[in-house]
């Protein structure tokens, strides 16, 4: 499978030869929750594979593109593409023989088949719904152990044994003594709501799945393959390399960067890490400290609009809002936790007297801008779609069409010598681009043109080497969409038993009951709820188990619904840093060479913020840009929004103090609990808590301004 230089991991690996670096590390997981290994297999096998991912994602484009086939049947043969490649590929790298592999495609099949059969019969299904046939219960059962089976091979044994535990619960809680008991179900109703309705296994979040989340990942992997890495890393380095503790503020600023593109913590860690933490570690940050940067600042890429991992389009479409909505409300708190991050690295730095790079080590930051300028156009017209109120669909479309154009157009250019000629072409395609779209950008005109391109670049010089990388993107794409998908369909489980058993009202009203004596115990058993889970699987289905049993409940407590799936969202986050399990430290552990629990811990201790900034939102909502803040009524909505983003800056600022131990000079245990102290008033919402935490602010920092003198006598 021939890769050109347009790859974005080539750029970063030779940023870390430059350096003097070793050659990036491989992390291996005991599971493939955060990627298989490169390739796709050996030999035929994975020739098969690669082959089956083109496919899946060409019939995903497809749908997007043109809304040729019904929801429920493009929710099917997604589940089936999902199955198939899932046994396909987890025995091309995991059986030892042929024969090992052929049983793992055979099953996969198995899945597919399942997956074709809600085409083959959409119309019977839908006549017959509430009457299954045998067949239909076969098959039903048969899709259930699939999807169980298949994401305990995946992910590990946590999320399905926690959705076998539900399944039981369906089976059995009849059983069970008051108010834990429903009223029973047989096994084809169970079978029928989980394996044929539009509650369970093929609900909301497969939906999403099958559409939005699909297409955003293939938009950032054309966008690596373009080289955005490259272009995220030098402009990074540009602005941040010299200053104090520089290396580390390039990591917080490429990761962010990184995470408007791309929907995984753990895979930012491998792809940024590896040029980072060893550029931290070579300017003096303690190995552990480094790799916890890195774990913060690459988790925190999930709730960076415009992708925010995936989340967002689910959490649009189980609100029934509008993605921008959701985007919006996301971007304060989100600049908020970048920032902590930024601040924890420069205290740290003022902490141990760390120094910049040297301005020979450091690329233009506008020399980059200027030579890949336009890899920035997609994603810069893809927000304004979204914020135009263009669906997610059909922004994801039109940026991932114009980020091919880009690729393919700079592969066309590389052969032309002439420099005028070159501007010429890209006017050219421009003027056709606005002549097509005159009337509005439509799919096929776009398709036409790009088309149209592939043709001019496979008689190019180089063009070649530029479709098979763009080929690749796509099976690759559809390899990184697994693990989303199949952790998507099996919380399907989760779902349709609590719409069909309302279990979920029981826990309801116990954080409810809660609630009624302190807001505050409700926040944090829903905080330590989706860190429990967050400990044992991925980010989305922890977002979906927890937003479905505590958000309704924290709504009927006064917080707005987007703000109580945010706050879910947000530790949901929070437990990939978290030890014992801490995925982004134990993926960044071998990259620093440290110990897993060391840098858990320390990224914890960066990542403060993020465990603080979903109350302060609770509190005050208009941090997310939601009406009902309890200052609105005398400032105003926008005077609300700048008061509670001032008082939440200031409380990052103090809760970064008090974790690193250093403002201007290093603080004694009483100017650290002092400053723990204003932090919590600035939380709080009792009488005079702002004017207290605001006086022991100023109290504090005019205190530190002071100390600095002496420490700088003691120093020399």
């Amino acid at each position: 499978m021939a890769h050109d230089d347009l790859g974005a991991g080539a750029g970063t690996t030779t940023m870390l030869q430059a350096e003097g670096a070793e050659a990036p590390v491989k992390v291996e997981f005991d599971n493939f929750e955060h990627g298989f290994p490169e390739g796709f297999g050996p030999g035929g096998w994975g020739h098969l594979a690669y082959a089956i991912g083109i496919a899946f994602a060409v019939f995903q484009l497809v749908v997007a593109a043109w809304n040729i086939l019904p929801s429920q049947v493009v929710r099917g043969v997604h589940v089936g593409f999902l199955i198939l490649m899932t046994f396909g590929l987890i025995g091309n790298f995991t059986a030892r023989n042929d024969f090992g592999r052929a049983l793992g495609w055979l099953i996969g099949a198995a899945g597919f088949l399942c997956g074709l059969y809600q085409w083959i019969f959409y119309a019977d299904l839908i006549a017959r719904d509430g009457d299954p046939t045998r067949l239909d219960l076969v098959v039903g059962t048969l899709l259930v152990v699939l999807i169980f089976e298949g994401t305990r091979r995946l992910m590990g044994l946590a999320l399905p044994l926690m959705c076998g535990a539900c399944l039981l619960y369906w089976f059995f809680g009849q059983y069970l003594p008051a108010p834990l008991n429903h009223r029973g179900y047989d096994f084809d109703q169970v079978i029928t709501h989980l394996s044929y309705g539009t509650e369970g296994f093929y609900g909301v979040p497969i939906y999403v799945s099958a559409t939005y989340i699909f297409l955003f990942i293939l938009f950032g992997s054309f966008l690596e393959r373009a080289g955005m890495i490259q272009l995220f890393t030098d402009v990074s380095l540009g602005l941040f390399g010299g200053t104090r503790g520089g290396p580390a503020k390039v990591a917080v600023f490429a990761s962010g960067m990184m995470g408007t593109i791309s929907g995984s913590g753990v895979a930012n860690v491998v792809t940024v890490g590896q040029f980072t933490i060893p550029l931290m570690i070579k300017f003096g940050y303690r190995r552990a400290f480094a790799a916890g940067v890195e774990a913060t600042a690459s988790m925190g890429g999930q709730i960076m609009p415009p992708v925010m991992g995936a989340v967002a389009f689910i959490m649009a479409e189980t609100l029934g809002v509008e993605y921008s909505v959701i985007v919006k409300a996301a971007v304060i708190p989100a600049i908020l936790y970048f920032a902590s991050a930024f601040w924890m690295v420069h205290l740290e730095a003022g902490k141990h007297g760390l120094v910049g790079m040297k301005k020979t080590e450091i690329p233009s930051a506008w020399k980059a801008l200027v030579a890949r300028w336009y890899l920035v156009l997609p994603l810069a017209a893809l927000v304004y779609m979204l914020f135009e109120g263009f669906t997610p669909l059909y922004a994801g479309s039109m940026g991932l069409a114009l980020t091919v154009a880009l690729i393919l157009g700079a592969s066309i250019t590389l052969g032309l010598s002439n420099t005028v000629v070159r501007y010429v072409f890209w006017i050219g395609l421009a003027l056709v681009t606005a002549a097509v779209s005159r009337n509005g950008l439509e799919i096929v005109p776009v398709a036409s043109i790009v088309g149209v391109l592939v043709l001019i670049t496979a008689i190019t010089r180089g063009g070649r080497a530029t479709l098979a990388a763009c080929r690749d993107s796509l099976a690759d794409s559809a390899k990184s969409a697994l693990t989303v998908g199949m952790a998507c369909a099996i919380v399907g489980t989760i779902i349709g038993m609590m719409t069909q058993t309302g279990v979920g009202t029981i826990f309801g009203s116990w954080i409810i009951g809660l609630g009624a004596k302190s807001l505050f115990l409700a926040l944090v058993m829903t905080m330590l709820l989706s860190i429990l889970l967050g400990t044992g699987i991925p980010t989305i289905p922890t977002y979906i188990i927890t937003a479905a049993l505590a958000a309704p409940a924290l709504a009927k407590l006064g917080v707005p619904l987007i703000v109580s799936h945010m706050f879910a969202f947000y530790y949901g986050i929070m437990a990939d840093l978290s030890p014992p399990v801490a995925l982004a430290a134990l993926a960044a552990a071998p990259i620093a060479k440290e110990n897993p629990d060391k840098i858990g811990w320390e990224a914890m201790r960066i990542a403060m913020a993020g465990y603080v900034i979903p109350f302060i939102f609770v509190y005050s909502p208009a941090l997310m840009l939601q009406a009902g803040d309890p200052m609105e009524a005398r400032l105003g909505f926008y005077g609300a929004v700048a008061l509670a983003t001032f008082k939440a800056l200031v409380a990052i600022g103090l809760f970064g103090i008090v974790a690193i131990g250093f403002l201007f000079v290093r603080l004694t245990l009483l100017e650290r609990f002092v400053a723990f102290i204003a932090a919590l008033c600035l939380l709080g919402d009792f009488r005079f808590s702002d004017t207290v935490g605001f006086a022991l602010t100023v109290l504090i920092v005019l205190w530190q301004w002071r100390q600095r003198p002496r420490a700088v006598a003691a120093a020399a």
